[in-house]
Formats: C-alpha cells, sequence, structure tokens
C-alpha cells in the first residue's frame, strides 16, 4: 500500500508541473528502446568478435561467455555515461551559473533526457540478464544498485528536475571499464600479469576520484544549493538525499574489497620479480 502510495505521490507530483508532452514521451520511449537494442547488438558483436579474435573465448564455458558478452555492452555504456556526463555538466552551458533563469535543478534538454533514457535502457537490459542468470551474473547487490539507478534516473527523466546529481552520478560509470578488464584477464588467465597488476592500480585509483572524492563533491553541492534542491518535487526531493547516500555506501564497501585486491596483487608481482 505504501509503495503504491509512494508512485502515486510521484504521478501527482509529475503531472502538477506538467512537465510531459505528447512529443517528449515518444522521445523517452524511443531513447529507452535505443539503449536497449544497442546493448543487444554490442551483446552480439562482442560474442562475434571474441570468437575471432580471442582463442581462449572459446574455451569459456556458456555462463563465462554471457557474462564476457555482457560485460562488453556494460563497458561501452560505462564509457557512453562517463563522456556525456562530463561534457553536459562540464563543457556545455545546460549548468553553467547564470546561462539560464532555471534552478539548477530544473534544468534539461533534448539531449540530456536522450542521455538518461539510454541508460535506463541499459540498466534495464543488464537488470533482466542479472535475475535470468542469477546469481551467475551477480547477487542482490547489483540488484539494489540497478533498481536504485533506474529509479532515480526514470524520476528524473519523467520530471526534468535533479539532472545534474544524476549525470553526476553517471559519471562514476567511468569506473566500470576497469572492473570489467579485470574479469575478462583473469578469465583470460592473465591474472599474473603486468596488464593486470597496472589495471588494479588504475581501477584503485579511478574508484577513490570518481565513486568516493566525487561524491563528497555531490553532497557538498547540494548542501551549498538545497534552497534549490529543496524545490523538487516530494519524492524526489527524499530520493536525491537517499539514493546517492545508499550508493556512497555500497561504493565505500567495494573500495574496501578492491583495496584489499590491489594490496594482494601487488605483494604478489613484488614476490614473483624477487623470484625471478
Amino acid at each position: 500500500m505504501g509503495l503504491v502510495s509512494s508512485f502515486g505521490f510521484l504521478a501527482d507530483s509529475v503531472s502538477s508541473y506538467d512537465f510531459a508532452s505528447s512529443r517528449k514521451e515518444v522521445q523517452w520511449l524511443a531513447s529507452v528502446f535505443t539503449g536497449i537494442i544497442l546493448c543487444v547488438i554490442v551483446y552480439r558483436l562482442m560474442a562475434i568478435m571474441s570468437s575471432l579474435l580471442f582463442m581462449r573465448y572459446g574455451k569459456l564455458s556458456d555462463k563465462e561467455k554471457i557474462e564476457w558478452n555482457n560485460r562488453g555492452f556494460s563497458t561501452v555504456h560505462a564509457i557512453f555515461a562517463a563522456v556525456v556526463s562530463y561534457y553536459l555538466i562540464m563543457r556545455s552551458d545546460l549548468f553553467s551559473g547564470d546561462s539560464r533563469e532555471e534552478l539548477i535543478v530544473h534544468r534539461s534538454s533534448t539531449f540530456s533526457n536522450s542521455v538518461l533514457g539510454i541508460s535506463v535502457g541499459y540498466f534495464l537490459a543488464d537488470l533482466a540478464l542479472i535475475l535470468w542468470y542469477y546469481p551467475a551474473l551477480g547477487g542482490i547487490e547489483y540488484i539494489l544498485h540497478h533498481g536504485l539507478s533506474l529509479f532515480s534516473i526514470i524520476q528524473s527523466l519523467l520530471s526534468g528536475q535533479a539532472q545534474i546529481y544524476i549525470l553526476m552520478v553517471l559519471f562514476t560509470e567511468s569506473t566500470t571499464p576497469f572492473v570489467n578488464l579485470r574479469w575478462h584477464l583473469d578469465v583470460s588467465g592473465l591474472k599474473n600479469s603486468k596488464l593486470y597488476v597496472w589495471n588494479g592500480v588504475a581501477l584503485f585509483f579511478g574508484w577513490l576520484i570518481a565513486r568516493i572524492i566525487l561524491f563528497i563533491f555531490i553532497f557538498l553541492h547540494m548542501y551549498n544549493h538545497f534552497d534549490e534542491v529543496k524545490q523538487i518535487f516530494p519524492l524526489g526531493f527524499y530520493s536525491v538525499l537517499t539514493v546517492p547516500a545508499t550508493l556512497a555506501v555500497m561504493n565505500v564497501f567495494w573500495f574496501w574489497k578492491i583495496a584489499r585486491g590491489m594490496v594482494r596483487t601487488l605483494a604478489k608481482a613484488k614476490a614473483k620479480k624477487h623470484a625471478e
């Protein structure tokens, strides 16, 4: 009953601001389906290209091949999300101080809406695979991460609000290629390679910057613009306060695991070097 009331509250809040139009709805749906279709295309291309370029791919089990391909479109989305988020926040005038009269939390554009829609498509496709092959592609923490991401992005897309914070969080996907490369190197039998070691170091510092320090900046930005943040529609306001905080806790937990893994990897590399 509480869940139904919350979504009803969201619907009432969004409609009261008169955000939606038939044209926008078509754009939203088109971008979501584009995201899903691109995931399917990259998944298929990953299978074809890997079978031609990597001998090890043919020796993988069926589940490993599924995860290999899945991590392929995960990497592509991560690069896409990081690049366009950086552009929209840092290079475009969408969120620059005096470029518009709207509050910074109320700003959106056709391009930013399309980006969020494509990301919704990605998270839906990835979540579907995770659930279908559960727990082979990830445990409950992945379902929680994707569920919170979808909940927040969809709200922002439908309302046109808080997109600056959604894009900041999407930029943290920039660490995902390093996570995926570590897995690919592991199943390829290259866990003792120099590339594996350097990728682990890059993952550690990338995670520290993108998922720890950046989240601190996000919270400071919210604090400094809290008068504007309070203008977000009610469910969106509470989501902005709680979802990033939840993701931040998860990021700290994963960072602890990454740090431990890096220490072990560097210790092994050092021992190997001395043995030679």
